[in-house]
């Protein structure tokens, strides 16, 4: 593998009265010998002075650090030995959370792992917010010289950038090594995000025809950005296809395997949107929709990210109806996440609380005493709307109960209906059926946490065997650390990038048809979720 930083050894004769050749001459010559590869090579005027010491200094023989970049190789280093750790940071820059590694060069593996909050929330928890904040003036003034920086789009990359060297500190101190050694830094994050970060003006990202400035961003240094790594370190950032269609994606095809697949697959993605992802070796077929907020658990009143406290697992045994929860970090509960609310809702319908509308029922209707009393304990009305209790917890010191409401269910079944309809949509696209999938990847906090046999009973996902769904965590992180160290890895995502076909689901009238068909437990047509026992109203 050829990493983003690489370490040669050369060995190079010293000067003499009949060689007066430059030491950084000698290097070059030297190196180009050792690498034989035809690639240009030049040392930056920035390392010019401390290359050529560190050369020199090392009696003409040691190792050299070399960036690999696409114009060819960058010197920026000279060492006399051998370093063990060349470290590299990888990072995912979401829109709510940054979560961060730094991997070894030499080894590949992981020195360590960081996250927080991205600090840009305070202007907007949503995209859009930010780009209204990053464009103000500009909205305002339609004539802007072409220098114009909006002072909200310097306040929204500051943030960004603070955020990242608090990450890259805590990354550097956990693996004991000075930030300065931070060597590389990839960047996944969607279109809107990598703008920002870059303090790229987003304002037609918003504005038909949805253009971005950029789908690639190249030859950036860390210096020249103020990060606190390396002034001299590259950045690779992840390319982007369209302003719906970022770098992110991109990591998760990578990290999925399936652009290197013989067989067809999808991939999933469930944050702010979902983005599903469809294809092969030979062809890839991608497209979101507005599926996210509830299933990350950020719609429901009670919902919140995957976090301590968050009710992560819910069951309800349809017998002796005895609820059993847990918590991330085994603590209290505080809320949902998007896999607990998924549960609940799955355990409600399948326990004849909720109709196939996802609508709960009235107890006074109820003819089974077990589920008659059941449902007196938890349904209560509260406005003029009902809601279940699923944790009595007002009795600790300024704790709510954790409930579900009818607009929260409303809400799951709005999002598991366009899920559903993305996928069918996608599938019926390229004229395959579900059934010819050889496996469903499932990424994100969603995919870890997720219960498959739960969103199969709600109508959220196809039903398939269990074996064919498979979560991979954090795909967008994970391929910015495989770009990092392999540089099929980096010519990968070209291939990726051009190789994509996006469907436009705004104006696909097939998606709106299955939207509105999906909009029941499990569906409008039941044969679809053979395995989902279907209820009448005679069963209560």
């Amino acid at each position: 593998m050829k990493a983003i930083v690489s370490v040669v050894h050369v060995e190079a004769s010293p000067p003499r009265l009949s060689d007066n050749t430059a030491d950084l001459d000698r290097l070059l010559q030297a190196l180009a010998g050792t690498l034989q590869d035809g690639q240009p090579l030049s040392v930056p005027y920035s390392c010019m002075t401390s290359v050529a010491r560190g050369f020199r200094d090392a009696g003409y023989t040691g190792f050299a650090l070399l960036n690999d970049l696409e114009n060819g190789w960058s010197v920026v280093g000279f060492l006399a030995e051998e370093p063990s750790v060349v470290a590299a940071m990888a990072l995912d820059l979401g829109t709510t959370h940054l979560e961060a590694t730094l991997v070894n060069l030499q080894n590949g593996k992981t020195l360590a792992v960081a996250n927080l909050e991205n600090a840009q929330i305070r202007f907007g928890s949503d995209i859009l917010s930010r780009i209204h904040h990053g464009t103000a003036v500009r909205r305002q003034q339609k004539i802007i010289a072409a220098d114009f920086q909006d002072a909200g789009l310097d306040e929204l990359q500051q943030a960004i950038l603070t955020s990242i060297n608090e990450l890259a500190e805590e990354l550097a101190q956990k693996a004991n090594i000075p930030v300065l050694e931070i060597r590389a830094l990839s960047v996944s994050g969607n279109t809107t995000m990598t703008h920002l970060f870059l303090g790229v003006d987003p304002y037609t990202l918003c504005r038909e025809p949805y253009i971005p400035l950029f789908n690639r961003a190249r030859g950036i240094e860390a210096g020249q950005l103020n990060l606190a790594i390396s002034p001299v370190a590259p950045l690779f950032i992840m390319p982007s296809i369209g302003s719906y269609f970022g770098g992110d994606l991109i990591s998760g095809i990578l990290a999925s395997g399936m652009a290197r697949s013989e067989k067809t697959r999808m991939l999933i993605d469930v944050g702010t949107n979902a983005e599903v992802v469809l294809g092969n070796s030979e062809w890839l077929i991608a497209c979101a929709g507005a599926a996210g907020p509830a299933l990350e658990g950020g719609v429901a009143r009670m919902g919140m990210r995957a976090g301590p406290g968050a009710i992560e697992y819910v069951a309800i045994d349809s017998q002796t109806f005895v609820i059993e929860y847990r918590t991330i970090g085994d603590v209290a509960p505080i809320g949902l996440c998007g896999s607990g609310l998924i549960d609940l809702v799955a355990a409600l319908y399948l326990t004849q609380v909720i109709d196939i509308r996802g609508k709960f029922r009235e107890p006074s209707t109820e003819k089974d005493p077990k589920r008659l009393a059941f449902m007196k304990k938890h349904l209560q009305l509260r406005g003029d709307d009902m809601c279940f209790i699923l944790a009595f917890t007002s009795d600790r010191d300024g704790a709510e109960d954790v409930v579900l409401e009818q607009i929260d269910l409303d809400a799951m079944i709005r999002s598991k209906a366009a899920m559903y309809a993305v996928l069918r949509t996608l599938v019926s696209q390229v004229g395959i059926h579900f059934e010819e999938l050889e496996e469903v990847i499932v990424a994100g906090a969603f995919g870890r946490h997720i219960n498959p046999e739960c969103a199969i009973t709600l109508g959220m996902l196809p039903d398939l065997p269990l074996s064919t769904f498979r979560p991979i965590g954090n795909s967008s992180l994970q391929g910015a650390e495989m770009v990092l160290l392999d540089e099929k890895a980096r010519l990968e995502c070209e291939q990726i990038v051009s190789s994509i076909t996006y469907l436009e689901l705004n104006v696909n009238q097939e998606f709106m048809i299955r939207f509105s068909g999906a909009r029941f437990i499990p569906h409008t047509d039941p044969s679809l979720f053979p395995s989902v026992p279907i209820f009448s109203q005679s069963d209560s």
